[in-house]
């Protein structure tokens, strides 16, 4: 298995919005293209569940 020893990035479209994905050891951050804040995701929120537990949080105060 390979290391992520540096930052990957990679675009991906969607709903024809351009965004950039950048995968590094800390975690996981996608922001729009060509703006400095996004949404930052660390390993250790992702592993322990608290990112699903913000997301369905977020999901219900939206409605």
């Amino acid at each position: 298995m390979t290391k992520l020893d540096k930052p990957l990035r990679r675009e991906l479209e969607i709903d024809g919005t351009a965004y950039t994905l950048l995968v590094d050891a800390d975690g996981l951050k996608l922001t729009e293209k060509g703006k400095r804040n996004g949404t930052a995701l660390t390993w250790k929120a992702i592993v322990s569940g608290d990112a699903g537990l913000a997301a369905a949080l977020r999901a219900s105060t939206e409605n």
